[in-house]
């Protein structure tokens, strides 16, 4: 079983809701344990031009999949929550529903489809937030530094809000 960690966020209708129910249909799959959650967070759009703010959270899980399975069930959540994906764009877009894999254990992963660990977590405040709450002690394997050591070296982090309730 590997031990992974998943962002997500919604910047469109429900917010919270989308989150939830995203961690459900995870769950509901039989292939995903989700071992900790972190509470919801309100975030600005990073790099996008909207007004629609996130939510965001982070769960650890546990999974046999294999990182290209779990990528594979991670976007089929995502389709059926109604997330649109556009191919020829390279810009972000509003969505109902974004999963990223984070880690998985202590791979690293460079294929055509994935990029493991998360190739902006170290930049990604709403993402770092998340994570401090549930594994500040994870240490990235690329960079040797905890997520702590990783939230203390952002020179500017933006603003987040603690938004409510945990995801589970």
């Amino acid at each position: 079983m590997a031990i992974v960690y998943l962002s997500l966020g919604s910047n469109l209708g429900d917010r919270v809701g989308y989150v939830q129910q995203a961690v459900a249909q995870l769950k509901s799959s039989g292939k995903v344990n989700v071992v900790a959650s972190s509470s919801f967070y309100e975030t600005e759009p990073w790099k996008m031009n909207s007004k629609n703010w996130f939510v965001n959270a982070a769960v650890q899980i546990t999974t046999p999949l294999s990182p290209d399975e779990l990528l594979e069930l991670c976007q089929q959540v995502e389709s059926m929550l109604g997330r649109k994906r556009d191919s020829q764009s390279t810009e972000y877009a509003d969505r109902t529903i974004d999963i990223d894999i984070l880690f998985y254990d202590d791979k690293v992963i460079k294929s055509e489809n994935l990029i493991i660990p998360h190739p902006q977590f170290h930049r990604r405040v709403f993402m770092l937030i998340p994570m401090l709450e549930i594994a500040e002690d994870f240490v990235h394997p690329i960079f040797g530094k905890t997520v702590a050591q990783l939230y203390d070296d952002l020179e500017n982090p933006e603003a987040v809000y603690l938004y409510g309730t945990r995801t589970e």
